[in-house]
């Protein structure tokens, strides 16, 4: 058995010692994984006569085209 610490997510993987030194506690399949999760979609939209807006939802953004049909 190796020194190397389990991941904390799966249980199986060790965690790299140099992720460790980090400050990782999970294993690089899980921490890309975890990064994959919280990863945001996002847009800036020109307002006309104004500034820069950032939308994070498709909901909103149909709603600020004045000429949208549907």
């Amino acid at each position: 058995m190796s020194d190397h610490p389990l991941c904390t997510q799966c249980f199986s993987d060790t965690v790299s010692p140099k992720r460790v030194l980090l400050g990782y506690t999970v294993c690089l399949e899980c921490g890309e994984a975890n990064a994959e999760r919280q990863a945001r979609l996002h847009t800036v939209v020109p307002m006309n006569k104004s500034n820069y807006i950032l939308v994070s939802d498709l909901s909103l953004l149909k709603q600020l085209n004045p000429k949208r049909t549907t």
